[in-house]
């Protein structure tokens, strides 16, 4: 997976493309394969001005379409019908669909012009976690004082830390030159030592549009002056309105001449102030209203072989351009050597690169957010389809979550129950399920078999051939007995039926791995940013040390088979060596048992779930654990304080819990609660998926 680093601006006008340059510039040919990311753009009808600029430079071999997450068009429609998260998972959609030709990618936020504009900052960051990137925040320096740009930069970074983001390092950009120093050093004293703070001193050759940069942001027409002409940039601009005298009083450096295409002596008087060792040299003059000069006036400039400056023709009057003018900054693009020297000088002169670049070599676990999470487990059961057998076939979101994994085309589905009524009833929701087959229990002619089967299975505990038939009509033993028979891979039911119902036939007749000594839970718990496993909140009611640590290995495995770094806590009501009595003695027993089983495992305990889950806690009561403040993976130590526990962060949190997940069985079976949703389904039935695939089920 590639490594992906999000440059994001704090606010307008940042700088951030020099900080996009000069990161692309000290990556590139360093680092692997680099690649170039922008979530929005303004137009997929014309390239976007920095991928451009990357891209050109540094010879990316990447179509301009695969750059990009999505127009700033279709996020103005998505966003009007509250669709954030459809957005954010186009977006993910072409950064996933990028990162498997790249080792490292570079992705310029958003610009501040687009419909999110008001929470910009909050979409950038949602955007950064859910792609997986580090994050380095650029802030503007721009006429801030020392005081401004200190807590301005402390806000920043707290603000980030609160999204649970990770952060690289921190920009300053746009400085003025006479606090620079003083700025750095305070900035460094007061942030953590962790983060790396740089600061870019203001530069006016960045910020000032050339010649060049305004004709074209115009549609203005040339009329005079060579090509190196226009790469002059226009320092202030100056509407010509006066006569000639008091109008050459006004001429500055730099300046741009805003006159009206009939206005001669101006034209004139502006050509012959530029040549004058007397007066300041001109930027350029613009001529407005669609009106040409005189044919002797244009006659006189057309003849002026050296004059170096351009003149430029636009449709509209004097008052509009002024303003459009006014409105314009400047901007890197690979016609442009100067600038381009210049950015590169500025953050060679202020910016350790070999800092930033060991950052980005060092390991660092990957973040799962709640769209990368569903967008992982989608796309694996994906690249490896597997046959799900749903025994709910009749229930409105069953039928529902079936349309959908077929459409999505990621896993083959059989559904049991009655064929007419299924099919009746899925009419009537206007539900297509084209390829999905669908069994009755009652009428099929393995019924027989299976139970014949089971009965073996299970005679001697008394049961009798005819309990055995009788059982078989049953679509949760009907459903059990297809997967044992590897006619399906797994099975997932409980959208209609107790846990109970849904467990006790896998108990039966799957049974345990033998390497587990327990049929256990764990539920995906999905915060805003990031995903957390709790077990065992829904099967075994007091588990001793033994099962206890059976649950932890088996938990942390389950964590590690989606993509997420097991850091195992084994929660009681007290931390570390403070509390006496057996149910903290039965975790810390637990733990030792655990870790003699997988010592390649970080697991420790007892530990409270405050110390789990805050860094800052947990430097106070467990210090120099691996685990603490850290943790992804909680082991409950009774199924009281699981369920509660899970429901409590589920509603109080507003996140979403994926479960229960069962692990321990020789093939995946797994129950739904009963007030799942579709989504919850379809999440459910990938991850029984991806628990085949890693079991080998033929």
């Amino acid at each position: 997976m590639a490594k992906g680093l999000y440059i994001a601006g704090t606010e307008p006008r940042s700088g951030k493309s020099v900080v996009v340059f000069g990161i692309v510039d000290m990556l590139a040919g360093k680092m692997g394969r680099i690649g170039f990311f922008r979530p929005i753009i303004g137009d997929d009808k014309q390239p976007d001005n920095i991928a451009r600029l990357v891209s050109q430079r540094y010879n990316l071999a990447i179509p301009a379409e695969r750059m990009y997450g999505c127009t700033y068009e279709t996020a103005r429609a998505l966003l009007a019908q509250d669709r954030e998260e459809d957005l954010l998972k186009r977006i993910m959609e072409k950064y996933k669909a990028l990162e498997k030709e790249c080792d490292i990618i570079v992705c310029a936020g958003s610009d501040f012009t687009g419909p999110v504009t008001p929470l910009e900052f909050d979409f950038n960051a949602r955007v950064a976690n859910n792609l997986g990137c580090s994050v380095l925040p650029v802030v503007n320096g721009l006429g801030r004082d020392l005081p401004k740009l200190v807590d301005a930069g402390l806000a920043i970074i707290d603000s980030l830390r609160e999204r649970g983001c990770d952060l690289l390092s921190l920009w300053v950009n746009r400085v003025s030159p006479e606090i620079l120093e003083v700025l750095s050093v305070e900035l460094k004293r007061q942030l953590p030592v962790d983060i790396p703070v740089y600061v870019l001193p203001e530069l006016p050759v960045l910020s000032l549009p050339t010649v060049d940069e305004i004709t074209q942001a115009l549609g203005a027409i040339r009329l005079s002056g060579d090509d190196d002409s226009y790469t002059r940039e226009a320092r202030s601009f100056k509407v010509a309105a006066m006569e000639l005298p008091h109008y050459l009083d006004h001429i500055e450096e730099g300046s741009l001449i805003i006159v009206p295409g009939d206005r001669s002596d101006i034209i004139l008087g502006s050509l012959l102030a530029d040549a004058s060792n007397s007066y300041p040299h001109i930027a350029g003059i613009i001529l407005t209203g669609g009106l040409r000069p005189a044919p002797q006036v244009e006659r006189l400039i057309g003849g002026l072989r050296a004059s170096p400056v351009p003149v430029i023709l636009v449709p509209t009057d004097t008052y509009t351009t002024a303003l459009q003018v006014s409105a314009l900054q400047g901007v890197l693009s690979p016609s442009n050597p100067r600038k381009i020297a210049a950015a590169l000088g500025v953050v060679e002169a202020h910016v350790n690169a070999v800092e930033i670049r060991s950052r980005l070599s060092v390991g660092r676990p990957a973040k799962v957010t709640p769209l990368v999470f569903e967008y992982e487990i989608i796309q694996r059961a994906r690249s490896e389809r597997r046959h799900i057998v749903l025994p709910e076939g009749d229930e409105e979101r069953i039928l529902r979550a079936a349309e959908i994994l077929r459409m999505r085309d990621v896993v083959d589905i059989t559904l049991l129950g009655n064929a007419v009524e299924i099919n009746e009833k899925a009419a009537k929701l206007g539900i297509t399920l084209p390829g999905v087959k669908v069994i009755d229990p009652l009428a099929s002619e393995r019924r027989q078999e299976y139970a014949d089967a089971y009965y073996e299975l299970r005679k001697h505990k008394g049961i009798s051939s005819q309990m055995a038939v009788d059982l078989m009509a049953d679509v949760s033993y009907f459903g059990t007995m297809m997967v044992q028979f590897g006619e399906a891979d797994g099975m997932v039911s409980g959208s209609a039926h107790t846990t109970q119902h849904t467990i006790r036939p896998a108990l039966e007749i799957i049974k345990t791995r033998p390497d587990c000594s327990i049929v256990s839970s764990v539920f995906f718990i999905c915060l805003a940013d990031r995903v957390l496993v709790f077990g065992d909140c829904a099967v075994n009611p007091d588990p001793d040390p033994e099962q206890l640590a059976d649950i932890a290995v088996s938990s942390a495995d389950t964590a590690a088979l989606f993509g997420i770094q097991p850091l195992v806590a084994m929660l009681s009501y007290s931390t570390g060596e403070s509390g006496k009595g057996v149910e903290v003695d039965k975790v810390r027993e637990a733990t030792r048992i655990a870790r003699t089983r997988r010592p390649d495992l970080k697991i420790d305990g007892p530990i409270q779930y405050d110390a789990a889950v805050d860094a800052g806690v947990a430097k106070t009561k467990l210090p120099g654990s691996e685990v603490a403040g850290q943790a992804t993976v909680f082991i409950f130590p009774d199924l009281n304080t699981g369920n509660n526990t899970y429901k409590a962060v589920q509603r109080a949190a507003n996140a979403v819990a994926v479960g229960p997940v069962l692990q321990g069985l020789n093939k995946p079976v797994n129950d739904l609660s009963r007030g799942c949703s579709v989504t919850d389904i379809v999440s459910t039935v990938a991850i029984t998926a991806i628990q085949a695939q890693s079991l080998s089920v033929p």
